[in-house]
Formats: structure tokens, C-alpha cells, sequence
């Protein structure tokens, strides 16, 4: 409705000015037959009519150029508005025509460029040199030659200097104007996606299920073994002593395979992020709680088991259920390893006084200089003799450098070689 009153209101003007114009016209060529007098009123009044008719033109002109620059206004602010939209976006983004130019692009673009440089008038091709997984070249100006409406590949890889990053690529085709000479072409909209970070998940989640498998296989065919050495010896009437060697045979896979099941469990809950949920927690009582529960356990392997608290601890905001998981993990390892002596239970404030210090000492077999760098890495079990009796399933301290990490601390290990073993880590104070 408003373009439409614009538009009138237009007409009316410049209908007003045409008709000034012609009857100012009219009265010189009228006047000029008459008197001298008449002729210099008649031209006076022409000059007043002409003068009128500019300032009607001027403010007609005026008029246009306001409506013409609001226009322009509008346009500029849409256009931000969709460089705006664009530049917000995770996804790499590029307006190329079918030489492969580039016109547009987004901050995505620079980032996984990693340049700071203006991409307008560079070729992608020269740019983005991309490769499949078999190391063949990817050619874009191919791809714009076809015409095809929508291409798609998610086996690439972009090799930004020493990095290698997976990409997952969709070439959109468009229509619109592009070169200075305003003419229709093909266009198209590149658009990149840095799926590194999944491809890595991917592969680690096969890796995992895979040793997972492997892992399960050897205790659960010992199992069946002994139970069916079991059955075929009740059957017999063999000695009581062969029933009881292979009843405890298949009882010790069987707790093997539950520790695995239950530590498998404790991972996927930290995964699922189960205990993200953070609240204030007291160190003091977190540790005699933990000291109840594993004393009788420590006793009957006729260990110590000691109790470190100092009175100037504050409250911790933490996970519940991660602090308490990682903390058993590592006394359940302690246990495990320490044939005399003792294990202590440390809680104290760091040396700054800003953060509680967790500490588990044993006086166990240690932890050679060699496997301390691996002794983290899923399924790792040392080659120790002393550590192969103990049948571990290698997750136990995987599972608690991950739960350290969601607590947002680190284990730090000391450790000796028939000496003991130190694991430690640190959770800050709660602001007041």
C-alpha cells in the first residue's frame, strides 16, 4: 500500500512540473507580441513560474534520491544480516562461480585455512587442496564442470601444514549474478565440515570394542573349560582337590569378568557425563567414609591401613560420584599391588592452601620408569611378573586418568620400584 501512495505521489509531482514548465512557456511566447511593459511583467511572471518549477524538481529530486539511498540502506543491512548469519555458522562456507573464484566465504573458511588473508578472487582449487583416504587428488573445477545440483563426500582429508584434518565436503549449485559484467551464471556454495574429532571418536569407540572382545575371550573359554572339567569330574567321582582347583579356576575368571563389566560400566557412565553435576562436598568426611569402607579389606591381607586428615580443609564443589569412583580405583589398585606394609590415605590442603590434596601411598611392589608413562593407556598391563599374578583388566587407572580429567585435575604418580607407589591429585577449595 505504501509503494503504491510512493508511486502517486511521484506522478502528481513531476505532472505539477510539466505543467508549470508549459505555461510558463505559453505567457513568454504571448507577452512578447504585446507592450514593452507587458512583455517585462510577462517575463518577470515566466521567471517566478520557471523558478517555481525548480524548486518543484529540486524537491522532487530530493525526494527520489532519499527513497533511492533508504533502499540502499536496507539492502546493506540485509546484506550484514546474512554475512552475520553466515559468519556464526561451524561450517566452512565459500561462493565460488565455475572457475572455482571465490566471492564470499565466512570466518569458518579462515579458521580452517588458518590465515588471516582475504580469500576474494583466489581460486579454491589452489587454495583447498584436498585428497581421499587413498591419497588421489580432489578436483573442484571437475565437480563445477558436471553442473551437478548437490555433490557430497565425507572421506577427505585437508593437510594444513603438519595437521592432518578430516573433512566431510557439500557443493550446493546456485544461481546468481557474479562477474562485473552482470550476467547469469552458475555459481556454487561450497560448504567444509572439520569431522576430525568424530572420525577420531569413531575409530577409538571400534579400537575399543574390538580389544573389548579380545579381552572377554580368554577368560570367558577358561570359564567354560573348568566348568566343563567340572561336570565331566562329578560324573567320574573324581578327588574333592580337582573339583575344588577347577570350582576356584572358573570363580576366579568369573570375578575377572565382573571387575571388567563393572569397571566397562564405571567408563560408560563417566562418558555419558551421569556424574557432571557437581556439588559441595566435605574432604574430611569423604575420607573417613572411604577408611570405613576398605579397612577390613586392607586387614585381611594383613596390611595398615592409615587415615591423614588436616583440620584446615574447606569444602570442595565437585562430582560426587567421579571423586568417590577415582579415590576407590586407586586404593582398590593399592590393595591389589601391596603385600606388606601399609597404605595411607592422605587429605590435605596444597601447598598454596588453595585446593585439597588427595593422596594414596602404599608400600606395594611400585611401578618401573618405563611403564609410568603407559601405565594410564587403556588395557596396559606391565610385564611384571609380580603384576601378571594379579590378573588385572588393564581399565582400572585408564578409568581414573579419565575421571580426573571430568573432575578437572590431573593424577600426578611417584613411584619406586620395591618401593611403593604415590597417586595424587587436587581439587580447589569452593569460593566463598
Amino acid at each position: 500500500m505504501k509503494s503504491g501512495q510512493n508511486s502517486n505521489n511521484d506522478f502528481r509531482i513531476k505532472f505539477i512540473l510539466g505543467a508549470i514548465i508549459i505555461i510558463s512557456e505559453l505567457v513568454i511566447i504571448l507577452l512578447t507580441h504585446n507592450s514593452k511593459w507587458d512583455s517585462l511583467l510577462g517575463i518577470v511572471f515566466s521567471l517566478v513560474l520557471l523558478n517555481i518549477a525548480f524548486i518543484t524538481f529540486g524537491v522532487w529530486r530530493s525526494s527520489t534520491q532519499q527513497k533511492f539511498l533508504e533502499s540502499q540502506k536496507i539492502q546493506i543491512q540485509e546484506r550484514e544480516l546474512i554475512l552475520t548469519i553466515i559468519n556464526s555458522l561451524p561450517d566452512a562456507i565459500l561462493s565460488v562461480n565455475q572457475t572455482g573464484e571465490i566471492a564470499l566465504f565466512n570466518s569458518s573458511a579462515l579458521s580452517l585455512l588458518d590465515t588471516n588473508s582475504s580469500l576474494i578472487g583466489q581460486n579454491i582449487n589452489q587454495i583447498l587442496k584436498l585428497k581421499n583416504l587413498n591419497g588421489e587428488k580432489f578436483n573442484f573445477r571437475e565437480i563445477f564442470r558436471k553442473g551437478q545440483p548437490f555433490f557430497s563426500a565425507n572421506n577427505l582429508v585437508f593437510e594444513n601444514g603438519t595437521d592432518k584434518i578430516r573433512i566431510e565436503l557439500e557443493i550446493l549449485s546456485i544461481h546468481g549474478f557474479y562477474s562485473s559484467k552482470q550476467k547469469t551464471q552458475k555459481n556454487f556454495a561450497v560448504i567444509l565440515r572439520d569431522i576430525t574429532k568424530q572420525k577420531t571418536l569413531d575409530e577409538e569407540r571400534d579400537e575399543f570394542i574390538s580389544v573389548v572382545s579380545h579381552e572377554l575371550r580368554t577368560p570367558v573359554a577358561i570359564t567354560e573349560g573348568a566348568i566343563s572339567n567340572l561336570q565331566m569330574m562329578i560324573s567320574q567321582n573324581s578327588p574333592q582337590n580337582l573339583l575344588a582347583k577347577n570350582a576356584d579356576l572358573a570363580y576366579k575368571q568369573v570375578s575377572f569378568l565382573a571387575t571388567m563389566v563393572n569397571d566397562l560400566s564405571t567408563l560408560s557412565r563417566a562418558e555419558r557425563g551421569v556424574g557432571d553435576n557437581f556439588t559441595m562436598i566435605c574432604p574430611k568426611k569423604l575420607g573417613e567414609d572411604l577408611f570405613v569402607k576398605y579397612q577390613k579389606q586392607v586387614e585381611e591381607k594383613n596390611l595398615a591401613l592409615n587415615l591423614e586428615i588436616s583440620n584446615k580443609l574447606q569444602e570442595i564443589n565437585t562430582s560426587k560420584l567421579y571423586i568417590e569412583e577415582l579415590l576407590q580405583n586407586i586404593i582398590t589398585n593399592s590393595i591389589k599391588y601391596t603385600k606388606e606394609g601399609s597404605i595411607t590415605i592422605s587429605i590435605k590442603p596444597n601447598s598454596d592452601a588453595t585446593a585439597a590434596r588427595f593422596e594414596i601411598r602404599d608400600t606395594g611392589i611400585g611401578i618401573s620408569k618405563s611403564d609410568q608413562a603407559k601405565i594410564f593407556e587403556k588395557f596396559y598391563r606391565s610385564e611384571d611378573y609380580r603384576t601378571r599374578e594379579t590378573g588385572g583388566t588393564g581399565l582400572g587407572l585408564y578409568i581414573s586418568a579419565k575421571l580426573a580429567k571430568k573432575l578437572g585435575t590431573e593424577i600426578q604418580l611417584k613411584s619406586r620400584l620395591n618401593h611403593g607407589s604415590t597417586f595424587a591429585f587436587e581439587i580447589p577449595f569452593a569460593k566463598k
